[in-house]
């Protein structure tokens, strides 16, 4: 079976000799549709979204981001990359009491502990 992450392998079967840059950049937006799903996160949470957060390794990626934000309309929050082993010890310390286990208080934990970049759609695809 072809490897879809290659270049040169794009759109289905069809075989283009794609530059990297290319590549990259149809694949990016491609995840950022994904991501996005048309609106449909909002309908499946059952409320109104204003901004999609994009934490791990993938917020990592400006073009994915931003791709993500002009396709969405919204504007994106990336980081923290690291945030499996954040969450993972914020969950520790709150059982142990170490801090506020309210929700707010631990989000603002983490906005103060890790750099987080926001996106702003663009207007390209609105």
């Amino acid at each position: 079976m072809p490897d879809v992450a290659e270049p040169g392998f794009f759109a289905g079967a069809l075989a283009v000799a794609l530059p990297g840059a290319f590549f990259a950049t149809g694949l990016c937006g491609a995840l950022a549709s994904a991501f996005f799903g048309g609106g449909e996160a909002a309908g499946l949470a059952g409320r109104h979204v204003e901004v999609i957060h994009i934490v791990g390794g993938g917020s990592r990626n400006a073009l994915l981001c931003q791709a993500t934000a002009d396709r969405s309309g919204l504007r994106v929050k990336a980081g923290p990359a690291e945030a499996t082993a954040m969450g993972n010890m914020l969950v520790q310390m709150r059982a142990l009491g170490r801090i506020d286990p309210e929700i707010e208080a631990i989000r603002a934990a983490v906005a103060r502990s890790a750099a987080i970049v926001e996106y702003r759609p663009r207007g390209m695809f609105t």
